[in-house]
């Protein structure tokens, strides 16, 4: 075991090739532990450790001394890169996002820039539109195409998991587009964090919110039957470990529209906003900079 300390830049993601001498005539496998800075993250591909990355290495016979060489990078806190595009037509944003996902995911696919991914966070508010999953059903839209045009209401089957969903004014629409190798490559880990964000919001309003077993998103007394309240959808894509779509958050949201859908593709269970539960219209930019700052803390990252 050699115990060493990591050296940083502000931004750059660097590898390092740690060299641990040992006298003894043998050789092996083992681990290197490596001690980060408070301010920093080590991250490791076989195990990560607070305070710690943790590397595997192989050890060579060399002369009288055990070569162990482990290479391994550490990193400050990750960058995501934040812009709010205010109002904004569906397709618009979605094709956006696509050109943002096919640029990190080409980076990743050459071995000499795949660490040089960019993480994003977009807001928006959507025109109103339904937006359908890939494994959704067209039969949770409750009417026909023309009425969907006399509603002015647009309709797109997209790329995300998930069923049918509404976004429209005063909802926080919200793309992450990170690289899940600099976090963490679990995608359940990173839905309930999504959720997690919407939670210590909402707990802010004094709102207590939960998670619905089986059912993604954030809801209001899940458990109480007749009482479930779904306030925040979410639905995403990842390819690569690159993410795109993200979460739909009601503020002082029209929820008329969702009585023309089955919301999510759950029966008989409602919807709700903020503005509903509080009984009052909130500032949507009071959220957004709520919703901004769980974000880092939940992500341990600094939107810039």
């Amino acid at each position: 075991m050699c115990d060493v300390y990591c050296l940083l830049f502000d931004t750059a993601i660097f590898y390092v090739t740690v060299f641990c001498f040992s006298p003894k005539e043998s050789y092996g496998n083992g681990i290197v532990r490596i001690a980060c800075t408070e301010q920093s993250r080590g991250i490791a591909p076989a195990y990560r450790q607070a305070g710690t990355c943790t590397a595997y290495f192989h050890g060579n016979k060399l002369t009288t001394h055990l070569v162990l060489s482990a290479s391994y990078f550490c990193q400050m806190k990750q960058t995501v890169f934040f812009k709010d595009l205010g109002l904004r037509s569906y397709k618009e944003v979605w094709d956006l996002q696509e050109v943002f996902l096919k640029q990190n995911v080409d980076l990743k696919m050459n071995e000499a820039t795949r660490n040089a991914t960019v993480n994003h966070l977009f807001f928006v508010e959507h025109n109103p539109v339904y937006t359908l999953g890939k494994s959704g059903k067209k039969e949770h839209v409750l009417i026909d195409d023309e009425a969907l045009q006399e509603k002015g209401i647009e309709f797109f089957h997209i790329n995300r998991g998930g069923d049918i969903t509404f976004h429209g004014p005063e909802q926080i629409v919200g793309y992450p587009i990170l690289d899940l190798d600099k976090f963490k490559t679990d995608l359940s880990w990173y839905l309930r964090s999504l959720e997690e964000v919407i939670i210590r919001t909402l707990a802010e309003y004094g709102l207590h919110g939960d998670r619905s077993k089986g059912e993604t998103g954030v809801w209001l007394e899940p458990d109480v039957a007749g009482r479930e309240r779904k306030i925040c959808a979410m639905g995403i894509k990842c390819s690569r470990w690159i993410t795109m779509h993200g979460f739909a958050f009601n503020v002082n949201t029209n929820l008329d529209y969702f009585n023309y859908i089955v919301p999510c593709g759950i029966q008989n269970k409602q919807v709700t906003s903020l503005q509903k539960e509080l009984g009052r219209p909130i500032d949507m930019q009071e959220v957004k900079e709520k919703v901004k700052r769980n974000f880092e803390i939940v992500f341990d990252c600094e939107l810039k």
